[in-house]
């Protein structure tokens, strides 16, 4: 339950922000037991925070969902979403698996100690010098996306003297349904193995004495909000391993679904649970094992958004505005697409409250501008808020996925400092950027 001393249309977007948050007596957005305002006044703005609590009770909703229906099921972060050594050691800890695109992501999970064989190694374009990596670290899969990395692997697993488990990539040519940028598992697409290509694949794998084909992996793609697209590529992916298996022997010991669960950016765009997701999925996938009298293979889906998203808020001060009459009124923040692109990249469309005045009405409808030269740099478009004045705090809440990792230095911005609250405490674990960050690198 959310409590408030107060309340407003503003107090609304809320259900929006991590579990707990609630507006204290000062009328300053609290989250995780901690004034927000007075975070940002100890590590200035834009800051980003992530509540821990919420963090972990994802990771267990996740997990409980499809392991109560589906008890050999297994639950792998999505770590483009967001990684750092803080939440890799979170999701070491609940039980979670770790699916990394890169060596860089790799090296964060081993830096921070994370079980190799719980990490899945993804990518449509992995080095010799990556996979050599995640052979000498013992990653439990590698997801072979193209027959390029396929050879690759086998030459290098045999360097190495490791027979490596793999999966192959899928494109079933499965829509979606959604923006397509972020589609990922129809025909055109650059990840992974068109059918007829994907049964070369299977048979060359097959026969290979340094890999060991365990199953098949698909993402159809991000943000996805209804429940036929999971239920279709279950349906042509099994029927496609049943041809597999008549044809070539294939026995599918594991099937990994992707991830791309919806989280709930605006008040009026809730999402189902991840309860109805996994009661759906785990039935057709049983049904369909039965109709094509296949085993059940070991289950795996893989969220990222999903877990991170609403635990993330980030936080802007408020400064210059500027009103065009019958047209819109700006107010620019200190942030913008430096550390959020995705408005500017897919017109991702976010909420916004004014973290030091949540108990005023929102009566004044605004544009949130970011600081960046660019026009396309608007954070929020056409929201009402309370009449925002400088040196106000903005808080965009469902933040926690994607912003940080596709952060940049535009216009040679620091990246912002971010910090981690749980029970009334907050611990800064990644600090503001500086110049001599900026410059680090120069050779000159």
């Amino acid at each position: 339950m959310l409590r408030c001393w107060g309340m407003s249309a503003q107090n609304e977007r809320l259900v929006l922000m991590p579990p707990g948050a609630k507006v204290n007596r000062e009328g300053h957005l609290e989250i995780g037991g901690c004034d927000t305002v007075a975070l940002v006044s100890e590590y200035g703005t834009p800051l980003y925070l992530f509540d821990e609590f919420a963090l972990r009770a994802k990771c267990r909703e996740y997990l409980k969902a499809f392991r109560e229906l589906y008890p050999e099921s297994a639950v792998i972060y999505a770590g483009k979403a967001f990684l750092h050594g803080a939440l890799v050691k979170i999701l070491a800890e609940e039980g979670m698996g770790l699916d990394v695109v890169s060596g860089g992501e790799m090296g964060i999970a081993q830096k921070s100690s994370f079980p190799p064989e719980r990490i899945y190694f993804h990518g449509n374009n992995k080095s010799a010098e990556e996979l050599n990596a995640a052979l000498k670290y013992g990653v439990g899969r590698i997801v072979v996306d193209n027959a390029y990395e396929l050879e690759l692997l086998e030459g290098i697993a045999a360097k190495v003297g490791r027979k490596q488990a793999i999966l192959l990539r899928l494109s079933p040519g499965v829509d979606p349904h959604t923006h397509h940028y972020i589609a990922t598992g129809i025909v055109d697409s650059k990840f992974g193995f068109t059918p007829p290509d994907a049964e070369k694949a299977i048979a060359k794998a097959l026969k290979s004495k340094n890999l060991n084909l365990l199953g098949l992996h698909y993402h159809l793609g991000s943000q996805i909000s209804e429940t036929e697209p999971y239920q279709t590529g279950i349906d042509v992916v099994l029927k496609y391993v049943a041809e597999m298996k008549r044809q070539h022997g294939f026995e599918l010991k594991e099937l990994n679904i992707g991830g791309g669960y919806a989280v709930q950016y605006t008040v009026a765009n809730p999402v189902p649970p991840i309860a109805q997701f996994a009661k759906l999925i785990t039935s057709r996938l049983t049904a369909k094992c039965k109709e094509f009298g296949l085993d059940l293979p070991r289950l795996v889906t893989e969220p990222g958004r999903a877990i991170v998203g609403q635990a993330g808020v980030a936080f802007y001060r408020a400064g210059a505005s500027k009103d065009i009459p019958g047209i819109r009124r700006y107010v620019s923040v200190d942030g913008g697409m430096g550390d959020n692109i995705r408005p500017a990249l897919y017109e991702a469309v976010y909420e916004a409250v004014v973290a030091n005045n949540m108990l005023a009405e929102p009566n004044v409808k605004v544009t949130i501008a970011g600081k960046f030269c660019e026009s396309g740099d608007i954070l929020v478009r056409d929201i009402d808020l309370p009449p925002v004045s400088p040196g106000d705090i903005i808080a965009l809440p469902v933040s926690g996925a994607y912003c940080i990792p596709m952060s940049s230095n535009y216009n040679a911005s620091f990246k912002p400092a971010i910090v981690m609250v749980r029970d009334g405490k907050a611990r800064l674990i990644r600090r503001r950027e500086n110049i001599d960050d900026l410059t680090r690198g120069d050779a000159v």
